[in-house]
């Protein structure tokens, strides 16, 4: 099993630059390579990033920048930018390339694999971070774990990647598990995404209102209803007792956190709102199911982007 020594970032948001900060406490920074290009990459050797008042100034290489291939690529980009981000990782990914996107959705790995081949993909993502980006400065007080691995894992039978990953988050201090039925657990996650992140979007409430809020439990368990309809089609098997799981963890939530949906209405950027009930609604089409709340908020958010450049 080979050591991961070298790790490249592409995506410096709330969650990769609070993950990285965190990495650089172990990692020498000539070990690390953040991916970056046009006014970003100018801001970054500038400025760097500030993660709790402190500033890293990671190294930077533009998508044209030679470098030999990194043991670990970590995608954090948002997934409307994922497209672009597998083209200027591209020189970073080598033979034994591990990878792992933390992005929102059930789509990255399968984009990612196609790209650069389903071998070198492991499935992750976040979990109860509450990390919040403003700028160039992320602030969090919980910095999450990171499920990852095969999409089936038999513990005391790892595989290699996994075993690699799994020591890297060790030496780093990274929290993670590793969950017997990944792609389950992915979906379990994607269901909460599209409660949480598309209702809080639209009301403009932080995790606290959830906690607070019966009206707003329930508008995001019948948003989530929908989305374990559309997973029990498609032969996942999500049910009741998982979105009653899903309220539990957004309850206990730093009160006054926010989803990353909310943090893009209010900063007027663009959101994924495609990669939640978009992709709930395209797979509901595919069934023959019918999902009117993640419909009325796709179009509510999609009609809320319009006016960004607006008003």
């Amino acid at each position: 099993m080979k050591k991961i020594k070298t790790v490249s970032l592409i995506g410096l948001g709330a969650v990769g630059s609070a993950n990285l900060a965190k990495i650089s406490e172990t990692v020498p920074m000539e070990d690390i390579r953040v991916i970056a290009s046009g006014e970003r990459e100018k801001r970054y050797r500038k400025h760097g990033v500030t993660v709790n008042g402190k500033t890293y100034m990671f190294p930077v290489f533009g998508p044209d920048d030679k470098v030999a291939p990194a043991d670990l690529l970590i995608f954090a980009v948002k997934n409307h930018h994922l497209s672009r981000a597998i083209e200027e990782a591209r020189g970073h990914v080598g033979e034994d390339t591990i990878i792992l996107s933390l992005l929102n959705g059930i789509t990255s790995e399968e984009e990612i694999g196609r790209a650069y081949g389903a071998e070198k993909v492991l499935y992750s993502y976040v979990m109860r971070t509450d990390a919040a980006r403003t700028g160039d400065s992320t602030n969090y007080v919980n910095l999450g774990f990171i499920p990852f691995g095969e999409a089936k894992n038999t513990p005391g039978n790892y595989s290699d990647r996994v075993l690699a990953v799994e020591g890297f988050f060790i030496r780093t201090g990274i929290k993670y598990n590793i969950p017997e039925d990944m792609i389950r657990e992915l979906w379990l996650k994607f269901m909460l995404n599209v409660g949480a992140n598309q209702v809080t979007a639209v009301l403009r409430c932080t995790y606290g209102a959830i906690k607070g809020s019966k009206a707003v439990r329930d508008l995001i368990a019948e948003t989530m209803r929908e989305a374990v309809a559309v997973s029990n089609a498609e032969g996942i098997c999500l049910c009741e007792e998982d979105i009653e799981k899903c309220i539990g963890i957004l309850s206990s939530l730093t009160p006054g956190g926010k989803t990353s949906m909310l943090q893009d209405v209010e900063a007027r950027r663009k959101t994924e709102v495609e990669a939640f009930g978009g992709t709930v609604c395209t797979l509901a089409r595919r069934h023959g199911i019918d999902v009117p709340v993640n419909e009325a908020l796709v179009r509510f958010i999609k009609a809320l982007e319009d006016t960004f450049d607006i008003c």
